[in-house]
């Protein structure tokens, strides 16, 4: 599976503890086979890293844009990852996680509101590695410096993601 890295420098050996422990899939490398998601990150002058992953031998954990998905996060931002994978793939969850998170504990928000709110925008998807064991199936291919998307395209899909939640959040209320 080619993998994409973006940062600042060349990252040839990644490490698994620089992550957040409360990270969307816990504390991992996180990469992303969507090369579009990785250019959308990078400011100006970013490199991105390229990768290969052997996936062979690996536990694999694949989620999708649902409940198992959204309750995974949840209990992650809580540090509690009792997923036992070297690595987890799935969708990147929207910029109002946190609000999301802390709404649905406050019980304004029903889970299954929370799921509707969280599917807004497009669907990227990010790959933990949480193992040693997975690092070691990961081989760097090279790197590339970019200047990253262009600013008025980022503006655009945040204002059209904007305008989709502020109509989700109004059909809630009906």
């Amino acid at each position: 599976m080619r993998l994409y890295y973006t940062g600042d420098r060349e990252i040839r050996e990644p490490a698994l503890h620089y992550g957040r422990k409360n990270a969307d899939f816990g504390q991992g490398f996180y990469l992303t086979p969507d090369r579009e998601f990785t250019l959308r990150w990078a400011g100006k002058n970013a490199v991105v890293n390229i990768y290969e992953l052997d996936g062979s031998g690996l536990m694999c954990h694949t989620f999708q844009r649902d409940a198992a998905w959204m309750d995974y996060i949840f209990r992650n931002r809580r540090l509690q990852d009792s997923l036992e994978a070297d690595v987890v793939i799935g969708p990147i969850a929207n910029d109002t996680i946190f609000d999301t998170m802390g709404i649905i504990s406050s019980g304004f928000l029903r889970p299954e509101e929370a799921l509707r709110l969280l599917l807004i925008g497009p669907a990227y998807t990010q790959v933990a590695l949480k193992t040693e064991r997975a690092l070691r199936r990961l081989t760097w291919i090279g790197a590339e410096r970019t200047g990253g998307l262009d600013h008025a395209a980022r503006q655009r899909e945040q204002q059209a993601y904007q305008e989709d939640f502020a109509r989700a959040m109004a059909a809630l209320d009906t």
